[in-house]
């Protein structure tokens, strides 16, 4: 029998996170491939001309695909090295 510990979750619902291409609120997470991803509600910029489709601010990404912007000197220094 094998038995995986998943770690807790880094980031919470509410919580205003940043990643490559944008920013946005973790609106739920769920356990997925031993670990975590989350969605992502990215705020609404102008409605475009043919107006919109329905929830593009929406999206689902991986645990390492977000950081906090309130730990971003660590992560400047991780994209540096």
């Amino acid at each position: 029998m094998n038995t995986s510990v998943l770690s807790k979750p880094k980031f919470r619902s509410g919580q205003k996170v940043e990643f490559i291409g944008g920013e946005g609120i973790i609106k739920n997470y769920r356990p997925q491939s031993g670990s975590w991803v989350y969605l992502l509600e990215m705020p609404m910029g102008l409605e475009p001309e043919m107006g919109r489709v329905g929830y593009e601010t929406m999206i689902w990404l991986y645990e390492v695909d977000i950081y906090s912007p309130f730990n971003i000197v660590s992560h400047n220094k991780m994209l540096k090295s």
